[in-house]
């Protein structure tokens, strides 16, 4: 399928350019600093009231299943440069599961039933090839961009709500917002720098998201809101669960058939993440990759049920730090799987990343989804913007918002299906731009007149 996809930045290295390992390495570690990979599991195990030991063996199942994930995807399967992460979609189908089942790790054992299943009907989709064929009928270009601004867009309040307006502990509003605008100015100031600086300021660029989460954590210390205490309370080494070995699996038809609509959700999530790397790195994902895709985000959400962890999904803010440092190779989205892996299986190590405040990694994921939602106007703007495209582009951004905005007191009177859908609002937005775009009528390009 042809997009018309324009980066108008500078890539330092492609997909395909090798990296010294030591840069490799440090880029890595650098997407694996911009994800929330502990969030989705940390709010499960809260809400589901998990003893310590198991919360923290669901947090670190979660790493895992994310660097494995990460390594099927962008080194055996599609081969995109691609991070993979818990995807936020499933959180209230899980809990709805889990709660079901009677909550607790037998909640926890019904899920897992119900996912295996539909990440095996995923797999399905890639391997036969429809998956594609879905793409190019629901997901043109027009719709792919949109779907990345509403990513961006989406993530916006969530990064403001949670991360910096959300108060924790002996904190206050003032301070989340001072170390969120040092954070995020550290980014901003240190990617033009390197800008500017040109082939001297390469350095500078690749290095500015650590930067970034290095200076907030320093004036954080100096407010008493960082500490590395939980790093030296943590265990080093930390054997994983695993489905059917040490782990009961029970199955519910009506737990599968719900997670089945959830999993085509998450594709719809990640496909908007697909096209929103395709537009940085300037290269149109083609039919057959596009079916990898689902085959290795099937592959994925396997393993990660397998290792009783939730479904994962293509994270967009990786598509902001390739804008941000210009690095797009897939050796550093090895490194990154690898660390990944790493952190799953060494507590100390995850526990570091869980340290940073959340006022911290806000600024900087602000700061990411802006950039994600200008690489979506970059895919648009190439459609004729007709009054009926600026509807199929702007009716999912409000809806989007609608879902984030919505007062939770409300969803609960909603149906089941309705309740895990507005739970994302990156879902029902997407679905807004595939059903406009199917249902508004086609009116004739508007042709300019002919210069005299």
């Amino acid at each position: 399928m042809e997009q018309p996809t324009t980066y108008e930045g500078t890539l330092v290295a492609g997909p395909e350019d090798p990296l010294p390992a030591g840069r490799a390495a440090f880029l890595g570690l650098q997407h694996v600093l911009a994800m929330d990979v502990y969030i989705v599991p940390f709010i499960i195990a809260s809400v589901l009231a998990f003893s310590v030991p198991d919360s923290a063996a669901f947090i670190q199942s979660a790493f895992l299943a994310a660097g494995i994930a990460t390594l099927i995807q962008s080194q055996w399967v599609m081969k995109l440069p691609v991070v993979q992460g818990p995807s936020y979609v499933p959180i209230g189908a899980v809990l709805a599961i889990a709660f079901g089942a009677g909550g607790g790790t037998a909640g926890l054992s019904a899920m897992i039933g119900a996912l295996i299943p539909g990440a095996l009907i995923v797999v399905l989709l890639g391997v036969t090839g429809v998956f594609h064929k879905l793409v190019a009928r629901m997901v043109p270009p027009l719709v792919g961009g949109t779907i990345i601004i509403v990513v961006g867009v989406a993530l916006m309040p969530v990064a403001l709500r949670e991360s910096v307006f959300a108060v924790h502990g002996s904190g206050t509003v003032g301070q989340n917002i001072l170390l969120a605008a040092v954070s995020a100015a550290l980014l901003v100031g240190t990617m033009i720098a390197g800008l500017t600086m040109g082939a001297k300021g390469t350095w500078l660029r690749l290095s500015s998201v650590v930067i970034a989460l290095v200076g907030g954590c320093i004036v954080a210390a100096f407010m008493g809101r960082f500490s590395l205490q939980t790093v030296l309370d943590a265990g080093w080494f930390t054997m994983p669960r695993i489905a059917f070995v040490n782990f009961e699996v029970t199955f519910s038809v009506s737990a599968i058939l719900t997670m089945i609509v959830v999993y085509m959700v998450v594709l719809a999530e990640t496909t908007g993440t697909w096209f929103a790397v395709g537009a940085v790195i300037n290269k149109p994902l083609s039919d057959a990759q596009l079916d990898r895709g689902a085959t290795g985000e099937g592959l994925g959400c396997l393993a990660s049920a397998l290792l009783c962890s939730t479904p994962v999904t293509g994270y967009s803010s990786n598509a902001g730090i390739i804008a941000i440092t210009g690095i797009a190779s897939r050796v550093a989205f090895a490194a990154a799987g690898i660390l990944l892996v790493v952190f799953g299986l060494f507590g100390k190590l995850s526990a570091a990343i869980a340290s940073i405040p959340a006022p911290v990694i806000g600024g900087v994921f602000g700061v990411l989804c802006a950039v994600i939602a200008m690489n979506g106007l970059r895919v648009v703007r190439t459609a004729p913007l007709t009054e009926r495209n600026m509807f199929v582009i702007g009716l999912p951004i409000l809806m989007a918002l609608f879902a984030t905005m919505v007062p939770q007191d409300y969803v609960e009177t909603l149906p089941d299906l309705v309740r895990y859908l507005i739970g994302s609002s990156i879902a029902f937005g997407a679905l807004w731009a595939i059903v406009l775009n199917l249902v508004l009528p086609e009116g004739e390009t508007p042709q300019r007149p002919a210069p005299t």
